[in-house]
């Protein structure tokens, strides 16, 4: 399509605190939607024969950003909960990411030590590691309340470890969830009234509304696929 100019690839995880691996490339430069989130990711980028790191919070609305020519990315994408101990996913949420300081071409400086940046082949053994020095925390409260399940914490306590582990509340992170599945099913070609009955919107007014807020593009547009959209892999839909 005329309007993309990012190719992305994706890939499961074996580690139990990573939700999704992904790599990206840009043909050219130019301006595209930054989606809402409810994950933390972390983000390799190499551009113009240099590398940074960079850690990112949760979304809570569509941003327009510019896209820079010739440039690669690898991303960490992690389950809920799942956060970085030094850095609160409130204090990086919306955009303030923390990008970290260079040691060497090939190494960046985290919590007192020098890292070898991580590949799109080896990022499960650098999150091991992540975890194993305390760097990656996660709340398995947080788990549990996004997959329904029950857990011995009440259900006040429960939203307050959800908070402090995402960033955002439980009721903002099933919007985003929600509008970010209908989007892929929009992006499979489903009618856009099939979507409001599975993704669960009242009607076409509420899909619209919520996926130009947190998408950044109507329904229609989102179809057409005419226009860059940032990372979104076959969502699954919300429990």
């Amino acid at each position: 399509m005329a309007g993309l100019f990012v190719s992305l690839e994706d890939r499961m995880s074996d580690s139990p605190l990573v939700e999704r691996v992904w790599a990206a490339q840009s043909e050219r430069a130019g301006e595209f939607h930054s989606i809402a989130e409810g994950n933390c990711e972390l983000v390799v980028t190499r551009l113009r024969g240099q590398t940074f790191l960079t850690l990112r919070g949760p979304e809570t609305k569509a941003t327009l950003a510019d896209c820079p020519a010739d440039a690669d990315w690898v991303g960490i994408r992690f389950r809920p909960g799942a956060f970085f101990s030094q850095f609160p996913p409130a204090a990086i949420r919306d955009r303030r990411d923390v990008t970290l300081p260079g040691a060497t071409a090939r190494s960046f400086w985290l919590a007192g030590s020098a890292w070898d940046y991580p590949t799109f082949e080896n990022t499960d053994t650098f999150v091991a590691r992540l975890v194993k020095k305390g760097i990656v925390a996660c709340d398995r409260s947080v788990d549990a309340l996004v997959r329904g399940e029950p857990d011995a914490l009440s259900r006040r306590s429960a939203q307050r470890h959800f908070v402090r582990a995402t960033g955002i509340t439980h009721a903002t992170f099933r919007k985003i969830k929600r509008a970010r599945y209908a989007a892929s099913l929009l992006q499979q070609g489903l009618p856009i009234l099939e979507v409001v009955h599975l993704a669960g919107y009242f009607d076409q007014p509420h899909l619209t509304r919520s996926l130009k807020f947190l998408i950044g593009q109507t329904p229609g547009q989102i179809a057409q696929g005419e226009r860059q959209l940032a990372y979104l892999y076959k969502t699954p839909p919300p429990p």
